[in-house]
């Protein structure tokens, strides 16, 4: 027991580090600089501000893999605390993809408000608080935002903020905290969007005796459930769940997805057509079956649920 507080404190003392030498606007910010240090495995384009930019073709192929593909991959990489669920999802149907900002509030503290929204002005930030990340969004991006579950006096999500997160980013939200004016974000035909539930109220974020919550980070990393969300992880929100995935991966899930949706297709085809047995079929692949395999990807390339291009890619690098 000793020794896990004590790992504690070192983990909180090793954040606190952090945050101290960010960016002035609030405490949790990560400059640019300290975006990439913090980001080291990615090596692909960056935003302006230091944010792994993994390729709009990633983040469209990303659409159809699973959510079990994705944790796979995460947890054989040794990140093994990616997902998060228990989501209320505005729309259900639809799968949310997109690029991590991410933002926390924590419990309001009158002196601390006081002396972020003094430094936001001196940056030319405008309104609110709640308004801030939402003025970051890119197209493409996932306003990602821990306001520790606060449900009463908890919503900075409304259908004004809503239109505008959407107007920048063509996107929905992972909020863990409640919104308010469900019905009005509902009509947001693409805000695909996970929070934790809803309430009529309002968080109080001014700096008068009201106060009870305040925003103390941009762009920093932030917790979702028991996962740590670095700003430009992909999001990958489906059925009720949400996988965080480190951009670095990004292209490997992607890969191995469409392989497993390649072999399950014909997996499943032989199995109806009774050709192999479940037996055959769970196991390892014979030599008889991987050609078979190959054949049938070769005579329906253009039918396939995976472009063509991406096909003969896979063809010339496989390992089966």
């Amino acid at each position: 027991m000793k020794r896990s507080i004590l790992l504690s404190i070192l983990f909180v003392a090793a954040l606190s580090m952090l945050f101290a030498v960010a960016v002035p606007a609030q405490p949790g910010n990560l400059s640019r600089e300290e975006l990439i240090q913090y980001t080291p495995e990615w090596e692909g384009e960056r935003f302006p501000d230091g944010r792994p930019n993994v390729p709009d073709e990633i983040i469209e192929r990303m659409k159809l893999v699973t959510l079990e593909e994705a944790w796979a991959i995460c947890r054989n990489a040794g990140f093994t605390y990616q997902y998060a669920d228990g989501w209320l999802s505005t729309h259900p149907d639809q799968v949310l993809v997109g690029r991590a900002l991410t933002a926390m509030w924590m419990p309001g503290r009158p002196d601390i408000q006081k002396a972020i929204e003094a430094v936001g002005k001196e940056d030319g930030r405008i309104g609110a608080m709640n308004a801030w990340p939402v003025d970051m969004l890119k197209p493409g991006d996932v306003y990602v935002c821990d306001h520790f579950g606060l449900k009463i006096d908890g919503p900075s999500i409304g259908d004004n903020v809503a239109n505008a997160i959407y107007t920048n980013s063509g996107n929905g939200i992972v909020y863990n905290g409640s919104v308010r004016d469900l019905e009005g974000i509902k009509e947001l035909e693409n805000f695909t969007s996970f929070i934790r539930d809803h309430h009529p109220s309002h968080h109080f974020g001014s700096s008068g005796r009201a106060l009870n919550s305040t925003m103390v980070s941009i762009n920093g990393p932030t917790r979702i459930g028991q996962v740590l969300v670095m700003p430009g992880d992909v999001v990958l929100g489906r059925s009720g769940g949400v996988v965080f995935i480190p951009p670095h991966l990004a292209e490997r899930v992607v890969k191995s997805s469409e392989v497993v949706r390649l072999r399950d297709m014909f997996g499943h085809l032989r199995l109806q057509q009774k050709v192999y047995t479940p037996g055959q079929i769970d196991a390892r692949w014979s030599e008889e079956i991987e050609k078979d395999f190959s054949k049938w990807i070769n005579d329906h390339i253009d039918e396939l649920p995976v472009a063509k291009e991406q096909i003969q890619e896979m063809l010339k690098g496989r390992t089966w």
